[in-house]
């Protein structure tokens, strides 16, 4: 597989040892995490811990392009050595990364991860309550702990844990060689479907609701200002028993303005 042609996502047909990593993640220090550092992207608690952090990063938990240097705390546990032994490539980052119960990541891009030659974001879930919704492009990632994951990030997306419980991800910044580049080709035969989320199926009720009753779309169409219309199609579908946020309303505000562009394309 060609960098220059990288998938949405791609499971990977790694085997992960899942109860060692739980044994471990049990026995990281409190005083440890640490809150993240882009503060307004997300609400609620976001915290986590390095285990490799490149030279050059500002912050521990802050991206880089230097070395990778690899914090003491845990060089006694086996279990971190082993899993990243197990990826056969230089992991430039290594963190554990926890959303608390009821926080949530803002939808936002990881343009640097578009870069050519850039590094690849692996993710292994190990806490994953059964609503965390992780969503690329408004498509949900059924990532289950134990499995590995490929994710395009320079891509649009954003995270929602309603709980119970945090969702804790080992997050990999990984060289791209031939050996991650096979293995993300070979995940992909076996990479389920992705499909939207809760929230993009209210969106898609709602959007019919509209479109069915004249009067409300007229109503909808002679509000200008974008915030007031989005949070007014907010209000007005959760009237109807629809749960979403603003940020499916951008999200398709984004797409319409896309798929006019496009007609114009030679």
């Amino acid at each position: 597989m060609s960098q220059d042609a990288l998938p949405r996502c791609s499971r990977l047909p790694l085997a992960i040892r899942l109860p060692a990593l739980l044994a471990a993640l049990e026995r990281v220090p409190a005083g440890a995490w640490q809150h993240h550092f882009n503060t307004g992207y997300y609400e609620g608690e976001w915290s986590g811990v390095a285990l490799i952090t490149p030279a050059d990063a500002l912050l521990p938990l802050a991206p880089g392009q230097g070395e990778p240097v690899r914090s003491t705390w845990w060089q006694g546990e086996d279990a971190w050595h082993t899993v990243l032994a197990s990826f056969r490539t230089t992991i430039r980052s290594a963190r554990l990364l926890r959303l608390g119960a009821g926080a949530r990541i803002h939808e936002h891009c990881d343009p640097d991860l578009g870069q050519p030659g850039a590094d690849l974001r692996l993710h292994v879930p190990l806490l994953s309550p059964p609503g965390v919704e992780f969503l690329v492009d408004d498509l949900h990632v059924p990532m289950k702990p134990g499995e590995c994951w490929f994710i395009d990030l320079s891509r649009p997306h954003r995270v929602d844990n309603p709980g119970p419980g945090a969702r804790v991800h080992l997050v990999l910044d990984c060289e791209p060689n031939a050996w991650l580049l096979e293995l993300l080709r070979q995940g992909l035969t076996d990479t389920p479907e992705l499909s939207p989320g809760r929230a993009g199926l209210a969106f898609a009720a709602f959007r019919d609701h509209v479109a069915g009753d004249p009067s409300l779309a007229e109503r909808l169409r002679a509000i200008t200002d974008v915030h007031r219309f989005c949070e007014t199609v907010v209000r007005l579908a959760h009237e109807q028993g629809l749960a979403f946020s603003e940020a499916e309303v951008r999200g398709a505000m984004r797409q319409g303005k896309r798929t006019w562009n496009d007609q114009w394309r030679v």
